[in-house]
């Protein structure tokens, strides 16, 4: 047996090798020679501009990240947000006072009246249906909410519930083509003053500010979609999986 065995792997070998020839033989019309595929371009390395000019250690204005509210009157049984009724929140929330002396996005007097008397005039309530995620990553939802303005701008909202009480944890306007839920960021799409170009930018939750705070701000290319209306739908799906978007920019960037 062993005699056989050692022919029957010769012949293998034999086998292999005539196979690989075949195989490099007919590769290329070079004969498997590598051609080249032009000179590749320099690379050029990041040139830092003025280098002697001072570093800037402040933002020239205010973008309204870490403007966080405790939200007076309002009491969260077992930390539920489903149970609050999303127009006594926003009511109580024009009571709150922020953490910072700016940054909220206060909203115009005709707006707040119209909040003021959602229970009288239904009808004209600029309070838009609520939203639920965990975006904080505690384990419980939030509760997301969007405020029509006067002036046509949309304000979107985040409030968290801990300890029994409701916490703003966000607080934006901006004129929004779209709001979208991404796992646990708010993506906002908001138009730009570059012709073809809108703003996008993704609100994410930070452990140590205790907001929810713009970690990705960019300026892209338009998609095809149909263009905004001035007032965004009042009318969402009722429990998004992805629902609609806007970048919360503040005048100062366009």
């Amino acid at each position: 047996m062993r005699p056989q065995r050692r022919v029957t792997r010769r012949a293998t070998a034999a086998l292999v090798a005539a196979v690989g020839a075949t195989l490099l033989a007919g590769c290329g019309t070079d004969g498997g020679r590598l051609r080249s595929a032009g000179p590749a371009p320099t690379a050029i390395g990041p040139a830092r501009l003025w280098p002697q000019l001072p570093p800037a250690s402040a933002a020239p204005y205010d973008y309204g990240e870490g403007a966080t509210a405790r939200i007076p009157g309002i009491t969260v049984p077992h930390d539920d947000v489903r149970a609050l009724d999303p127009v006594a929140v926003v009511q109580a929330d024009l009571m709150a006072t922020t953490s910072r002396s700016s940054g909220s996005d206060e909203l115009p007097a005709d707006t707040v009246r119209r909040i003021t008397a959602c229970r009288t005039a239904p009808d004209a309530c600029p309070v838009l249906q609520p939203y639920y995620r965990d975006l904080t990553g505690v384990g419980r939802d939030d509760m997301v909410l969007g405020v029509r303005r006067s002036d046509g701008r949309l304000s979107v909202r985040v409030y968290m519930a801990h300890a029994g009480a409701l916490t703003r944890i966000m607080a934006v306007s901006d004129a929004v083509i779209s709001v979208e839920l991404a796992g646990r960021d708010v993506i906002m799409r908001v138009p730009s003053a570059i012709t073809g170009y809108e703003y996008r930018t993704v609100w994410s939750w930070d452990g140590r500010q205790h907001a929810m705070l713009p970690t990705q701000d960019e300026i892209l290319r338009k998609t095809q979609e149909a263009e905004p209306t001035a007032r965004p739908s009042a009318e969402p799906s009722p429990e998004p999986t992805a629902t609609s978007p806007s970048p919360a920019v503040s005048e100062g960037r366009r």
